[in-house]
């Protein structure tokens, strides 16, 4: 690997919606670099960067892939990033490990959904932003109108600093704005007033040349080009580009563009951590300060193992590759470090600040594990991954298998923040959940590709709950005479309903010893016993007090197993007297949609019995804050896709509990009653 310093390396996330051309825009550039003798091409499943088999098969990205490289006297990373939104967690990954954010928008096809979530995260990450209009050579394209939609989304910093020669089949080259000074044959637009906007968008970000500029003071190109750098990577301008990469149209001159333009791990924002007294530390792009990295991807392979993908932030790596895991604060000793270039590695001699590399072997490690030095130990703050979803129930034909199916689930979930797996306390059931049904069952297949097993899935058991919603009293005698001792004891109990959420509450109301002390705790064990499998339906039974305030014993016959009994069958007499109800989750819902949907999907929300709690605007996208039960959205995510073209997403949250409707109890009872009886 050459020398290298910090100053050198730029660090850049190509990330944008789904189906753009990221991925033929990068297979291109690694072409053109010299990184391949042939531009890969995803439909043909040949692209460097669509390298594994499910991708290959489905021809869109799945995972991040970095790619190492020299090029215009810089040390590039680029990461390739998935675009739909099943996958999203795989690129919110990348932005903690860049500087500078590349964002793709078909020039055809426009600003898209997932265009405005990873502007909105880079912005977050305050990272410079770059935006590159792809796919030049699409047919109806209306050029000047995507611009003005661009800036109308985006800022008026969003200015174009290269305009196409030519669209569509006549699409052949791009020119700079900031170093033509007059106008190509075939130039898409004003060349003049957008050359005259790009040269003030970049003096505008420096108060000397501005005021030079206005006082009438020519500005020469080196200064525009000085001043350039620190305009983007502040982000007071966000420069727009332009390629069909396809045609190698722009490929070279947005990279050229990357080199001049995007700042270094010295120059981007600034990064913290927290030591371990809980106190902020700035991390220095230093390589003599403390060293401190991210574990920002995990993945398995076949021979090389656990190989875990890191950034280091300050600090540096030679001879000795020890260092502490901050999660676990034992020393870990990383044996080799690898550069990374889409799935083949090679061999580093060390790490500066700045670089992304990768370790194998060590099993310890987790995604977003901090890696700090043995003297001191960092912590960096956690990637905030989106929320997963959809869940599944996950069943197999044997018990082996699903021992295996849990183990390579469990492996599948370290490298992906947005897939988990549980097993559900109430019901039994194994159950993953993860972005869509499209993300389950990429990891399915995963599974089965991988580990050689498969599952079945179905829709997970909602975790209703049964209550009361009035007073209510109950006795029980329990008497039973076998020859021998007999079995007596006699309870009363009282019944009331607790506050929501307050859960289960005994009370001793016993005086004169019509129990005896001994034989209360009986009581309330009976008693617990039937809280976790109600009458009405067999759910758990909560928010509600029982008060055990009379009862009856004897002498002899009386014990702990009479009471607990004569306590459990008191329970279910007055539960059923009580006013039983089902109690359901219900979460929060937002919606995000274009507007044009709008009809569409609050007339579907309130069909799943959603009842909306307020609107809001960004834009063009409507949000929409609902409260809906979590029984209706187990397959939400298929139909708002349906609804909106796949333009809309959501977030749940759960909220509360409440009383399910009565023709729905009915109906639940009812359900409950015959998989009883056919069991």
């Amino acid at each position: 690997m050459p020398e290298r310093t910090t100053s050198d390396i730029c660090n850049v996330a190509l990330i944008g919606h789904g189906g753009v051309g990221k991925t033929t825009f990068v297979d291109h550039l690694l072409h053109a670099v010299g990184l391949a003798t042939r531009a890969g091409d995803v439909d043909a499943g040949s692209s460097l960067s669509d390298y594994d088999p499910e991708e290959k098969e489905r021809k869109f990205s799945i995972h991040s892939t970095v790619f190492n490289f020299e090029a215009e006297g810089r040390t590039f990373n680029l990461i390739d990033t998935p675009g739909y939104l099943d996958f999203i967690g795989a690129a919110v990954g990348v932005l903690p490990v860049v500087e500078t954010a590349l964002i793709a928008i078909s020039a055809r096809d426009g600003i898209q959904l997932n265009t405005r979530r990873m502007w909105a995260a880079a912005e977050e990450e305050g990272l410079a932003r770059m935006l590159l209009l792809t796919r030049l050579d699409s047919d109806n394209i209306e050029f000047e109108k995507l611009l003005s939609e661009v800036r109308e989304d985006f800022g008026s910093q969003c200015r174009p600093l290269f305009l196409p020669l030519g669209l569509g089949q006549d699409c052949r080259g791009v020119v700079s704005l900031l170093e033509a000074e007059e106008a190509p044959e075939g130039v898409v637009g004003d060349f003049e007033s957008a050359r005259e906007a790009a040269l003030e968008s970049v003096i505008e970000c420096d108060d000397a040349l501005m005021e030079r500029y206005l006082e009438g003071e020519q500005i020469s190109r080196q200064e525009i080009t000085g001043t350039l750098g620190r305009a983007v990577a502040g982000g007071g301008l966000v420069p727009i580009l332009c390629c069909a990469a396809q045609r190698d149209v722009g490929v070279k001159e947005t990279l050229e563009f990357l080199a001049a333009c995007a700042p270094s791990p010295a120059e981007g924002p600034a990064r913290t951590a927290t030591d371990r007294n809980d106190e902020e530390v700035a991390l220095q792009a230093d390589p003599d300060g403390p060293f401190c990295a991210r574990v920002f991807q995990v993945s398995t392979d076949v021979h090389l193992g656990k190989i875990a993908s890191f950034r280091v932030y300050s600090g540096s790596l030679g001879g000795d590759l020890s260092v502490q895991l901050a999660r676990t604060r034992k020393p870990e000793r990383l044996g080799h470090i690898y550069v990374i270039n889409g799935q083949e590695h090679h061999e580093a001699d060390g790490a500066v600040p700045g670089d992304i590399l990768c370790v194998t072997k060590v099993e310890e490690l987790q995604l977003d594990d901090t890696l700090c030095g043995q003297d001191g130990v960092l912590t960096l703050t956690p990637t905030p991954y989106p929320t997963p979803m959809m869940s599944l129930a996950v069943r197999t034909q044997s018990r082996d298998d699903e021992q295996k199916v849990s183990a390579g689930l469990h492996s599948l979930a370290e490298g992906d923040a947005t897939f988990t797996i549980h097993r559900d306390q109430q019901s039994g059931e194994m159950v993953i959940t993860g972005m869509s049904s499209l993300h389950l069952e990429v990891m399915l297949g995963k599974l089965k590709r991988r580990y050689d097993v498969s599952a079945q899935t179905y829709e997970p058991s909602t975790p209703y709950h049964e209550t009361i919603t009035r007073a209510a009293s109950g006795q029980y005698r329990h008497k039973k005479q076998t020859g021998g001792r007999g079995q007596y004891g006699e309870v009363y109990l009282r019944l009331e309903p607790n506050e929501r959420g307050a859960g289960f509450e005994f009370l001793d109301e016993i005086v004169g010893g019509s129990i005896p002390r001994q034989f209360i705790p009986a009581v309330e064990k009976g008693i617990r016993e039937v809280l976790g499998k109600g009458p009405l339906a067999g759910y758990p039974i909560v928010d509600l007090k029982a008060a055990a305030y009379d009862g009856s014993y004897h002498s002899v016959d009386s014990s702990e197993a009479a009471f607990k009994i004569a306590g459990a069958r008191a329970l279910r007499m007055a539960f059923e007297e009580a006013g039983p109800v089902l109690l359901e989750p219900v979460a929060e819902m937002e919606v995000t949609i274009p507007s044009e949907f709008m009809g569409d999907v609050t007339g579907n929300l309130s069909g799943h019995r959603g009842r909306i709690l307020g609107m809001d605007q960004i834009g063009t996208m409507q949000i929409i804050r609902a409260e809906i039960p979590m029984a209706e959205v187990t397959r939400y995510s298929t139909e708002l896709k349906s609804m909106t073209g796949g333009e809309g997403s959501f977030t749940l949250q759960f909220s509360h509990y409440a009383i399910v409707p009565q023709h729905i109890q009915q109906e639940i009872v009812a359900r409950q009653q015959k998989q009883k009886e056919e069991g």
